[in-house]
């Protein structure tokens, strides 16, 4: 029952950080042309969720209690 648990938030970890960066890619094309600055700086945030959920995925696989 322990390893479902860490499967489903493991799956789920990688689901949002898949979302994350295709809304930040998406993002940066769809506001680059009007203020490059602020797609810049959204997709700076998209990068930052991405690498806090990265880390906590890899803190996650290795200190889940089994």
């Amino acid at each position: 029952m322990g390893m479902s648990r860490r499967k489903t938030f493991i799956t789920v970890i990688i689901t949002l950080i898949a979302l994350i960066a295709i809304a930040s890619v998406v993002s940066y094309f769809v506001i680059a042309p009007e203020k490059p600055w602020k797609a810049f700086f959204v997709a700076c945030c998209g990068g930052v969720l991405v690498v806090n959920l990265l880390l906590s995925l890899f803190l996650v696989m290795k200190n889940f209690k089994k």
